[in-house]
């Protein structure tokens, strides 16, 4: 009797030992950041011929609020299950992004050391996951996407992903969204972008970083139509990190060969700024942005030869590492065709914070950001 009890305690030992490193295998992650400050911003076009000033209460200047969900299994050899689910916020009225419930992030995937990671869903689109790095201003509301109208900050969804292994400093990531449509190969569905892909070579070493990137987004027609919504891309840009101080630069050409006869279907973007690590708590960013429409007219919803400097100063204290508040302010100086404003508006959104052809803009905000 006193042997079979000593063999079942053995045995509830062992499965509880066993059940408790299964588990110990298996974790889920909870994280986020809630950003939200008051905002300013001159010279928008009223809809009536003149331009007004705007004073607002807005999130998400600095970075998008979102919240999420990550986990990890470990499935043995060096291999694991992974998942994310991550939607944007707006603090200032509770709604999430987009109306979707996971409107960034929503993919499972295998990754590995040694193979790398293949994961399948919905995700940033390529060059928003890879040209915030190379932005100063890593894509703020006054950022790199200022003059090309959010082109580099979008999402699409039905991806299939790679990402290599790193070797040597370099690695490599693939995308590939599908149209998902019958016999329509390149169109997406209502609200989609059309079928879209892209590839991203980095170089990353602790002085230099290099990063090209080339994508085609495509409309939801599966057309490459407008320079700033679906379009070719080819992108390059580095990094130099000397002492206190961050170099960045970048270069990026849009292309849309299926724009209608006439319009506009080229455009060139250059950045070039700095970061200074004032103290470990404080740092200080400038950057200068500058576009240029190559020839032809413009409409509704394309943008005329044309182009715009974009000039911007921000500043950034951590109370803590999870906790900062932030202050930017920037000026856009606009060509005789040119609507383009300090932030990131499409030419055809209603209402826009565009100011009238050949006028300038100045824009300013601060706020708070704590990430947990």
């Amino acid at each position: 009797m006193r042997h079979r009890l000593i063999k079942a305690a053995g045995i509830l030992f062992l499965s509880t030992g066993f059940a408790s490193g299964a588990y110990a295998q298996s974790t889920v992650t909870m994280y986020g950041r809630l950003d939200g400050g008051i905002e300013y911003l001159n010279h928008v076009a009223n809809g009536q011929g003149g331009t007004s000033s705007r004073w607002s209460a807005e999130g998400g200047d600095w970075g998008t609020s979102m919240f999420g969900l990550k986990g990890i299994e470990n499935l043995g050899g060096g291999t694991s299950a992974i998942f994310t689910l991550e939607t944007a916020l707006q603090i200032m009225n509770g709604t999430t992004g987009g109306g979707r419930m996971w409107s960034r992030r929503a993919y499972v995937g295998l990754t590995s050391k040694e193979w790398g990671q293949l994961q399948a869903g919905r995700n940033l689109f390529i060059d928003s996951d890879g040209v915030w790095e190379f932005d100063p201003f890593v894509q703020q509301a006054v950022s790199s996407a200022s003059l090309v109208r959010g082109r580099n900050w979008q999402q699409s969804s039905n991806n299939v992903e790679y990402h290599s292994p790193v070797f040597h400093g370099l690695d490599v990531q693939g995308q590939y969204a599908f149209g998902n449509q019958p016999g329509a190969f390149n169109k997406g569905a209502t609200g989609e972008f059309g079928r879209s892909d892209g590839i991203m070579l980095t170089y990353h070493s602790s002085m230099l970083d290099v990063r090209g990137i080339y994508d085609e987004l495509r409309s939801v027609d599966g057309r490459l139509d407008n320079i700033f919504q679906a379009s070719r891309e080819y992108f390059v840009g580095a990094n130099v990190k000397v002492d206190k101080f961050k170099l960045q630069a970048a270069y990026t050409h849009y292309a849309a060969p299926d724009s209608p006869a006439g319009v506009a279907d080229s455009a060139d973007h250059y950045w070039l700024g700095a970061t200074y690590q004032w103290t470990p708590q404080w740092a200080v960013t400038a950057a200068g942005f500058y576009i240029h429409v190559g020839d032809g007219t413009g409409d509704t919803a394309h943008d005329p030869a044309s182009h715009a400097t974009l000039y911007a100063l921000g500043t950034t204290y951590n109370f803590t590492k999870r906790t900062f508040v932030y202050g930017t302010v920037a000026y856009v100086r606009n060509s005789a065709n040119g609507t383009f404003s300090v932030f990131a508006t499409p030419r055809d959104t209603t209402p826009s914070t565009s100011p009238l052809a050949g006028e300038s803009q100045t824009g300013a905000y601060v706020g708070l950001m704590h990430i947990f």
